[in-house]
Order: structure tokens, then C-alpha cells, then sequence
């Protein structure tokens, strides 16, 4: 019985961890507001995630059971599927950095995080159907960073990679050339703790 894998973001990063692993996701992004969210940056991750992965999983639903969709031979709701929405923020000195807005916040960002540890958080709701069954938990990665010279900090932000990105910075791309060390799973700093969501998946007898 096929089963389908949906994840609730465009995120191409978490696509491709979930490719990595011979998954085959279809791409559902949730729109929901993700503001007036508090707590500690594992609850907020967590929160987030849980909002994305419900909204999604919402959708599929009422479209299953539309007219014509329930006219169908065999309904599609008859087929397993689950949901992933995820979330990632990194966290230094109490503050927690989203994507930059500007060249001279990701600099900023950049310049908070060298020479220093600091840590990612990545919260992941999965939603499972047809049992209806929800999950939601959050890993936390340490990442220490070496110095940077003002110079390197100005060549990093003009390469773009950090624009779209928690804490202005890709661990998988031009930035490794300054990540010391990381303490915990390397996955979850990219984007999804994919080994995590997998053994999840197979207790469940979705992988």
C-alpha cells in the first residue's frame, strides 16, 4: 500500500534530507501566521511546527472528503499518509535569530555567532492518518564557530547564502569553512532531524 510523505514547507533543504533517505515527499507549505509565538526556543520551534504540519494535514482532509473526492472508487482518505511540519531558530546570548532582513542584520547575526558556541533548535509535529495519531518534539544542536575577520564576515553575506536562512548562516554551504565543531545531530542544524522523523516513521510502519 503506497503511503504518502507530505511536508509542510518549501523548505528545499528539508526535501532534500528527506530524499537523502529515499523518501519521496510531496510539498504541501502551510500559510499559517506564525507570530505571537513565546517560551523558550524549544517551545517556540515546537509551537511553530505543530501549527504548520495541523494546517496542512487540515486541508488534506477537507479535500478528501469533498463530493467528489468521497465519488471516487476508492477514497483517497483509505490511504495512510503523515504529515511533517517543522521549524528551526537559532538561539545565542538569550536571543533567538530568525532570517535576516537585510544585509546589515545577517552581518550582525554573523558577528554575534563567530568565535563563539551557540545552539540550533528544530521542532517537528507529525501528524499520522488514518489514526489521526500526532506527535511533536524538538532536537537541539551545539555549533561553535570559529573567529571571523570583518573582511570574512563581509565576503559571507555578499555570497547571498545567508538571506533566507535561521541565524544568516547554511552549515552545508559557504559557512563551513568557519563551523569548529557541532555537538549533536549535523541534520538538524541543516534544517530537519531527519534520522528522528525517520525512527519515528518506522515505528509506525510508514518507513
Amino acid at each position: 500500500m503506497d503511503i504518502r510523505i507530505i511536508l509542510a514547507s518549501a523548505s528545499p533543504r528539508r526535501q532534500e534530507l528527506l530524499r537523502q533517505v529515499g523518501l519521496a515527499p510531496e510539498v504541501i507549505p502551510s500559510h499559517v501566521d506564525e507570530s505571537g509565538v513565546g517560551g523558550t526556543p524549544e517551545q517556540m520551534v515546537m509551537e511553530l511546527s505543530r501549527r504548520k504540519a495541523e494546517d496542512v494535514a487540515a486541508g488534506i482532509r477537507q479535500k478528501e472528503q469533498s463530493p467528489e473526492a468521497c465519488a471516487m472508487e476508492t477514497p483517497p482518505e483509505n490511504a495512510p499518509f503523515a504529515v511533517i511540519g517543522a521549524d528551526t531558530v537559532v538561539a545565542a546570548d538569550g536571543r533567538i535569530l530568525g532570517k535576516p532582513k537585510s544585509k546589515e542584520e545577517a552581518a550582525a547575526m554573523i558577528r554575534l555567532l563567530a568565535g563563539r558556541t551557540h545552539h540550533v533548535y528544530t521542532g517537528v509535529t507529525m501528524v499520522f492518518f488514518p489514526s489521526g495519531e500526532q506527535i511533536t518534539f524538538a532536537e537541539g544542536t551545539e555549533v561553535e564557530v570559529y573567529p571571523m575577520t570583518e573582511e570574512q564576515i563581509r565576503r559571507y553575506v555578499a555570497t547571498g547564502e545567508p538571506m533566507d536562512k535561521a541565524g544568516a548562516y547554511g552549515i552545508q554551504g559557504y559557512f563551513a569553512a568557519y563551523v569548529k565543531g557541532i555537538r549533536g545531530d549535523y541534520n538538524n542544524v541543516v534544517g530537519l532531524p531527519v534520522a528522528r522523523v525517520c525512527q519515528e516513521l518506522s515505528d509506525r510502519g510508514y518507513f
